[in-house]
């Protein structure tokens, strides 16, 4: 069977290793001239950990992270709303939350690929599902064939749109900056975030000595005057905030920034069109508040195999696929959702219901929570 990837990012890559161990060599196209990955820190949940494991590589990639103990959040003063201690899910689904940098996840996983099956500067801009094959065009004009066609290139996919007319991307309302620096002089070891009024701080130590940081404020889409915000102007704006968020902003660069306005994808309600699958962020892009997209990208990855190698007809294992999956990413692309606006929100009123609400949350209802996210069906 001849199957061919669009898309060389984490879910793409993770999609190609677990084929190949169901014997399936895919060949793998990205629009990028150069593979790299484009970001900065981000959390291996338990759940995306547990899917590493079924692949043989969690070993692996565990070593490239670091373990995050627990996970606090603050208000802008530094007193604290909740607190979630990692150690309960290990002991509990024996599996814990690492962070780790993208780079470094996206470096070994294209590791574990032949260079050869890798195709670049190919841009798929529309396909053809014909009777026995798929055939996709890109944007250099070429074509290439294909029995089946996995699409993994992101939120701004053009074939999904080809396929589902009007799915664009949607804007949260608020905007964001991320950098990684050196934690040499800063010495943290706690993963948080503050929220505030006035926007939000996030905090998480990576391995070698690193912190990645985040920090979103409500703001009118793609504003050129927040787009223009350099380390002077985050540091005014977060003048106010508690140690030690003042001191990582006096340590960061400039040309350290990435900046992005916050956008996912309207919950979709079809993956699989005939010998096609739409998998990753090109199907479920969500906001980063839970923690879950690079993990249910994984994921689908996991699954998907596990439908191929169940059935021998590609368009039962694509629906197959998309039963499996449909309820449990609308469920995160939701309530990540929920919790940003929560998050963002500029209501002192609402704000201070909001930190009630989140410090008295019964401990039953965290469990649920975490059982929902951790006992995934693989």
């Amino acid at each position: 069977m001849n199957v061919s990837i669009i898309g060389a990012g984490i879910a793409g890559l993770t999609t190609a290793i677990a084929l190949e161990k169901i014997g399936i060599k895919a060949t793998i196209f990205e629009s990028t001239r150069t593979i790299k990955a484009v970001g900065a820190g981000l959390v291996l949940a338990g759940n995306a950990i547990k899917a590493f494991q079924r692949l043989g590589i969690a070993d692996e990639v565990i070593k490239l992270g670091l373990l995050l103990p627990s996970f606090t959040i603050y208000d802008q003063k530094g007193k604290s709303i909740s607190k979630i201690d990692s150690k309960v899910i290990n002991e509990q689904y024996g599996v814990g939350n690492f962070t780790i940098h993208r780079a470094e996840l996206h470096k070994f996983l294209l590791s574990k690929i032949d260079s050869d099956r890798i195709h670049t500067n190919k841009q798929a801009v529309h396909i053809e599902n014909t009777d026995n094959s798929v055939i996709v065009t890109f944007q250099d004009g070429s074509i290439h064939q294909t029995d089946v066609l996995i699409l993994a290139d992101g939120i701004h996919s053009k074939i999904r749109k080809q396929l589902l007319p009007g799915t664009e991307p949607r804007y949260s309302g608020y905007t964001c900056w991320r950098a990684v620096i050196d934690n040499s002089n800063l010495n943290l070891t706690e993963t948080s975030e503050t929220w505030s009024t006035v926007g939000r701080f996030g905090i998480v130590p990576l391995a070698d000595n690193k912190i990645y940081w985040f920090a979103c404020i409500n703001a009118p889409q793609n504003d050129n005057t927040i787009r223009q915000f350099k380390v002077a102007e985050l540091q005014n704006h977060f003048k106010s905030f508690h140690e030690p968020i003042p001191s990582i902003l006096q340590h960061t660069k400039d040309e350290s920034l990435i900046w992005n306005d916050i956008i996912d994808l309207k919950p979709i309600n079809q993956y699989a069109f005939d010998k096609v699958v739409i998998i990753g962020d090109a199907g479920h892009a969500m906001t980063p508040n839970m923690g879950q997209g690079a993990c249910q990208a994984i994921e689908d990855a996991v699954i998907l195999a596990d439908e191929l190698n169940s059935n021998s007809d590609v368009k039962i294992a694509f629906k197959q696929f998309e039963k499996r999956r449909v309820k449990r990413v609308h469920y995160i692309v939701n309530t990540s959702w929920t919790i940003g606006k929560l998050a963002q929100t500029e209501n002192k009123l609402l704000a201070s219901v909001r930190n009630f609400v989140f410090k008295n949350i019964p401990g039953s209802v965290n469990e649920r929570q975490l059982k929902t996210l951790y006992e995934v069906d693989f």
